[in-house]
């Protein structure tokens, strides 16, 4: 009974836990990078659009930057960035820097405070959690904020794109000069050298398997070689007595085969020969020795 009632003190205390502590735990993902603490809500945040930023929405009441873009929820930490599909869970590591931040006013708060956008009454409105995912992509697709509710800012006209781009270019300059991004770039790059020398470094069981296979090969040993050497010519030998026997059994075979015809030849005029002196008998025509020893 006592160590129920102790079991059930331990799963009490773990349970109602705050969530700073929990936050303490070093948690990491794929890469080796750490994930950021969590971030409580008592109901789904409002957001606001932040003007010359198409698209782009972010969570004012909390001093964390959070913001929501194309359909994604962004944190910056540490220097690194993380995304995921929900506000407060789920975060993940997210290589390199969303293309929309460079769009982002870094003084936006406080002209989120004074409701003043660059000397214009800025009018924002606070849009809810649930009507957000539901028109984001219609407002997305139509440009909505910026073409009809200029994002809720007083006679403003957005900046001219060349505008637009020199200070895209600052701000990205001025945010790797941060401290903890030049950290994580260091981090970061430190960890893909470690990955590619692993990748290089070969099992040592492999390795030791080569160089016994290397050592085994007859001409890596010197002193196994002259045996290896005749026992292979002795291997040899039947198929090179083999190859000289059909080199020459060509050169006996072809004189005979050439006077073959020949003797072909002589009998078949022996017989000829034959035949025309018994035909000359028959008929009593005189052959021609006969006729020459008359003469």
């Amino acid at each position: 009974m006592k160590k129920v009632l102790l079991g059930m003190i331990l799963l009490a205390l773990a349970i109602g836990a705050p969530i700073s502590a929990m936050a303490d735990v070093d948690v990491h993902i794929g890469i080796g990078f750490p994930l950021p603490p969590p971030v409580v809500f008592a109901a789904p945040p409002e957001v606001i659009v932040v003007p010359d930023a198409y698209d782009v929405y972010a969570v004012p009441d909390i001093d964390v930057d959070i913001f929501f873009w194309n359909g994604w929820w962004w944190r910056p930490w540490g220097g690194r960035w993380y995304r995921s599909y929900y506000y407060d869970r789920g975060w993940a590591y997210y290589s390199g820097v969303p293309y929309f931040y460079y769009d982002i006013d870094p003084g936006w708060r406080g002209y989120y405070r004074d409701r003043h956008w660059h000397g214009h009454r800025w009018d924002y409105e606070r849009i809810p959690h649930e009507r957000l995912h539901s028109n984001w992509k219609n407002w997305k697709n139509n440009r909505y904020w910026e073409r009809q509710k200029t994002w809720g800012v007083q006679s403003y006209r957005p900046r001219p794109q060349k505008q637009r781009q020199d200070l895209r270019h600052q701000r990205q300059t001025e945010y790797q000069k941060r401290p903890e991004v030049q950290r994580h770039r260091q981090e970061l790059q430190t960890q893909q050298k470690q990955q590619k020398q692993y990748r290089q470094k070969p099992d040592v069981r492999e390795e030791r398997q080569r160089q016994k296979q290397y050592q085994q090969r007859p001409e890596v040993q010197p002193q196994k070689r002259s045996g290896y050497e005749q026992q292979r010519k002795r291997q040899r030998q039947p198929e090179i007595q083999q190859r000289q026997q059909q080199q020459r059994q060509p050169q006996l075979q072809e004189p005979r085969r050439q006077q073959e015809p020949r003797r072909e030849r002589s009998q078949s005029q022996d017989r000829q020969r034959q035949g025309e002196s018994n035909r000359h008998k028959s008929e009593g025509k005189p052959e021609k020795g006969d006729e020459e020893r008359r003469r």
